[in-house]
């Protein structure tokens, strides 16, 4: 019974290592142009006629954001700063990424930026097939 414990909690720190990897990566910071940049993670949804995609940025604001579409590609780029009364401080930690973020993204031809909209920490955008009502 005992190495059945053993086992279950061998496999359950496995587990939270491999998810720790995996965050570690998607905030990776990566060089555009030089300057250090993370890249946000996101979700695509595909949708009756368009598309959804929701790109995770908690603590930026939609002054901070700047969202490009042309041809089929989609960027999305901005800001992330630190907070005037943490830059003072000493970082013990810092796993939550500031600086300037860019992600790109090709998306399927076809489609048009309906709109994009900041909720809940995450970026909104709404693409539609071209040629339907909005």
């Amino acid at each position: 019974m005992r190495d059945l414990e053993d086992l279950m909690w061998m496999q359950a720190i496995d587990m939270l290592e491999r998810a720790e990897r995996l965050q570690r990566h998607f905030f990776q910071p990566a060089l555009s142009d030089r300057r250090p940049v993370w890249r946000p993670p996101l979700d695509v949804f595909e949708t009756q006629g368009g598309l959804r995609i929701v790109v995770a940025l908690p603590g930026v604001g939609p002054e901070a954001v700047r969202v490009v579409f042309s041809g089929n590609v989609l960027v999305v780029s901005g800001q992330r700063r630190l907070p005037a009364e943490l830059q003072t401080g000493h970082i013990h930690r810092l796993e939550i990424p500031y600086g300037a973020f860019d992600r790109r993204l090709q998306v399927p031809d076809g489609l048009v930026l309906q709109g994009w909209e900041m909720r809940d920490g995450c970026l909104h955008l709404s693409f539609r097939q071209q040629g339907e009502m909005k």
